[in-house]
C-alpha cells in the first residue's frame, strides 16, 4: 500500500483551515493542520511533509518568521512552502515573501482550481523521491548483506531484476512528470524535478555496476540525501 503524503495546512483561523481541506480533499492526501506557526514547527519536528501552505498573517510568529525558522532546519529546509495571503502590499511584499524561502506567494482570494494544481505538483515529486529512497535501502540491503557478490555469476539475481524493474517504473513516471511541468510550471517544481531525475541516473549507475559483468569498481551506492 503506498503511503499518503502530508501536507501541512498553517492558518490562525479556523474558517480558512476548513476551506483548504474543502479544496484539498480531492488530492486524497493526508492533511495536518496548525493554527500558529509554533504549532506548525512542533509537527515539523516528528513528520515528514510534502508542502505546507502557510498563511502570512498570523499573530505572534507570522509566516515570514515561521518560514525563516522552517529554511534553518536541515530537516526541513528543502519543504516547499506556498504563502497565502489576504493582504498585497505591492511587489516588495511578495518579495519578501520568495526570499523567506516560499515557492510560490498566491494572494486571497485564490483559484482553488490552481491551488489544488500547484499543490499535487509538489505532492507528486515527494511520492517519487520516496519511491526512489525505497529503491536505494533496498539496493544499499543487498550490498550490506553480502548479495552484491551476484555480480560474479552468469545471471542476475531474483532481487536485482526487482529492483531494476521497480527502477525502471519510477524512471518512466519521472520522466513524463518533467515533460508536464516543461510546458507550463513553477521554476521551483522543475528544478526539483530536475534533481528527482539526477538522483535517479546516479542509482541507475549504482544498479548498473552490480550486473553481471560490471566492474568492480563501481559498487558503491551513491547517496540519495
Amino acid at each position: 500500500m503506498v503511503q499518503k503524503a502530508k501536507i501541512l495546512l498553517v492558518d490562525d483561523r479556523p474558517e480558512n483551515l476548513l476551506a483548504l481541506e474543502a479544496i484539498l480533499s480531492a488530492l486524497d492526501q493526508t492533511l495536518v493542520r496548525a493554527s500558529s506557526g509554533e504549532e506548525a514547527l512542533k509537527a515539523l519536528l516528528t513528520d515528514d511533509f510534502a508542502v505546507i501552505l502557510l498563511d502570512v498573517q498570523m499573530p505572534g510568529m507570522d509566516g515570514f518568521e515561521t518560514a525563516a525558522h522552517i529554511k534553518r532546519r536541515e530537516r526541513t529546509r528543502d519543504i516547499p512552502i506556498i504563502f497565502l495571503t489576504a493582504i498585497n502590499h505591492g511587489p516588495h511584499h511578495t518579495f519578501r515573501g520568495y526570499a523567506a524561502g516560499a515557492v510560490d506567494y498566491i494572494s486571497k482570494p485564490f483559484d482553488p482550481w490552481v491551488l489544488r494544481a500547484k499543490v499535487s505538483v509538489f505532492v507528486e515529486l515527494y511520492m517519487k523521491n520516496c519511491q526512489l529512497r525505497e529503491q536505494a535501502a533496498l539496493l544499499r540491503l543487498q550490498l550490506e548483506s553480502g548479495q552484491g557478490a551476484a555480480v560474479d555469476s552468469k545471471e542476475p539475481t531474483g532481487l536485482l531484476a526487482e529492483l531494476s524493474a521497480r527502477l525502471a517504473a519510477v524512471e518512466e513516471q519521472a520522466e513524463a512528470l518533467s515533460k508536464q511541468l516543461d510546458e507550463s510550471a513553477d521554476a521551483a517544481a522543475v528544478a526539483t524535478a530536475a534533481h528527482l531525475e539526477r538522483k535517479l541516473t546516479g542509482l541507475r549507475r549504482a544498479l548498473d555496476a552490480l550486473e553481471p559483468g560490471a566492474g568492480s569498481g563501481a559498487s558503491t551506492v551513491p547517496s540519495q540525501n
